[in-house]
């Protein structure tokens, strides 16, 4: 640790190549051997599956400076050139990949910007006057979306006032230009889940009872682009995830989790706005759709919840994912993860399922006599064929997780640092990728 901040780390033999390399790193040299971490540096022209990392402490000579690292994700080597983002983004962390994949739009929380980086030329893009293409929020985000037509996006801001209603809005964002083109009001707007086609987007806010749908197709004309739908069948709704086509939304009621009464899924016909019927489960803040598999994440409610976790646990708060069979409308198995707010989840190879959460309960218990100790965190890796679990002995909040394409490998923001687990293994592999400052999130953006 250096300076107080987690994964930035210090010595003199990084310090003095930092120093005398900082230009080349910056300028993105030729000079791709660096040596820096445990592994030889990539070579930026060979590169083929490029992975950005989110680094608002990138050493810069005597002081930091917010990037994006740049990792060779077929071979996991780190890139000595970076996307320097520090003229928009003075602290990089959320990125959004566009459908297309030729631009990324990262969020800094200290300002609330967003900045458009160009994935092609591992640049900030530049808008139509030259200048660094970003758009300024009025407010902090945690959850962003861009349209299939990639050149709209829409961001949740909670704290926005409008006046005559609960604080909330999502702004809707015109990329090709830059500026925010409109403004829909609702109360607690927070996240935000986009139908595959972009015709409808799911808005959770702060009212208990209430879904919105917002119809993009209709922001900025006659027509109200906002339809609330509220039920008793909602209980603090946080998340959905639509089917393939678009036609069914599986609602995660988050329920005790969130000051409610009873978690559960809840089924909305996107043609009618109908909602029912509803599938119960123990928790859910977070899923993942898998055919007609449903992975649900939440942390349970009540005492001692950690009674059912296959390794013993100093922890006596855990979480549950569940396995929903969407045909059978039921639960067909769960599995005891960590606690903590739910909101990372993707699916790795080999059926490796990566939850991760933020809050949780950290525990580093010292070895004593023949018993190792424990040491806990955020993530958990589940393996769906078996529903056995996985926590990695790490400590700290998740904030990124990427499964690379046709690898047996995922990479995993956790307490600032990547890194880099082996499918086959549930472990960390031996080779890892050093990001010296501090990583937040990471996309593969290829």
């Amino acid at each position: 640790m250096f300076l107080g901040v987690p994964g930035l780390r210090q010595s003199a033999f990084a310090i003095l190549v930092l120093a005398a390399a900082t230009a080349v790193l910056v300028s993105c040299g030729n000079n791709y051997n660096t040596g820096f971490g445990t592994t030889p540096g990539a070579n930026p022209a060979t590169i083929k599956v490029h992975v950005f990392v989110s680094n608002p402490l990138f050493p810069n000579a005597t002081t930091t400076a917010p990037v994006l690292n740049v990792v060779d994700g077929q071979r996991d080597l780190l890139s000595p050139s970076v996307i320097s983002v520090g003229a928009t983004s003075t602290i990089p962390g959320l990125m959004v990949l566009f459908p297309n994949k030729r631009f990324s739009l990262v969020f800094s929380a200290s300002n609330n910007s967003l900045t458009v980086v160009n994935n092609v030329s591992q640049s900030v893009a530049q808008s139509s006057g030259g200048k660094s293409a970003s758009v300024s929020l009025p407010g902090f985000s945690e959850s962003i979306v861009v349209a299939p037509d990639n050149v709209t996006g829409f961001a949740a801001v909670p704290s926005v006032l409008v006046t005559g209603q609960s604080p909330g809005v999502v702004d809707v964002l015109d990329l090709s230009n830059d500026v925010i083109s409109a403004a829909v009001p609702v109360p607690g707007a927070r996240y935000l889940a986009q139908s595959h086609n972009g015709n409808r987007i799911l808005v959770f806010g702060s009212r208990p009872d209430t879904v919105t749908v917002l119809a993009p197709s209709s922001v900025g004309t006659s027509t109200d682009p906002r339809t609330d739908i509220q039920s008793s069948l909602f209980d603090h709704p946080v998340w959905g995830v639509f089917s393939s086509d678009d036609s069914t939304a599986y609602i995660l009621n988050c329920g005790p989790e969130c000051g409610g009464t009873t978690a559960s899924i809840t089924l909305l016909d996107m043609n009618s706005n109908l909602p029912g019927p509803t599938i119960p489960i123990d928790a859910g803040t977070t899923g993942l759709l898998s055919g007609n598999i449903l992975y649900v994440a939440g942390t349970k409610p009540g005492a001692n919840t950690c009674a059912g976790s296959s390794t013993a646990t100093l922890a006596t708060t855990c979480g549950e994912v569940s396995t929903v069979d969407l045909g059978a409308m039921t639960v067909t198995a769960t599995a005891t993860i960590t606690d903590g707010y739910h909101n990372r989840i993707e699916m790795g190879a080999n059926n490796r399922l990566f939850i991760g959460a933020r809050t949780c309960t950290n525990i580093k218990a010292p070895s004593s006599g023949s018993s190792p100790g424990e040491v806990r965190g955020c993530l958990s890796i589940v393996n769906t064929s078996k529903s056995t679990v996985v926590v990695p002995p790490l400590q700290g909040d998740v904030t990124g997780i990427q499964p690379i394409s046709r690898r047996n490998v995922v990479y995993v923001v956790q307490n600032g640092e990547l890194g880099i687990y082996d499918t086959t293994t549930d472990k960390l592999q031996t080779t890892q990728v050093d990001i010296i400052g501090q990583a937040v999130d990471v996309k593969q953006v290829d």
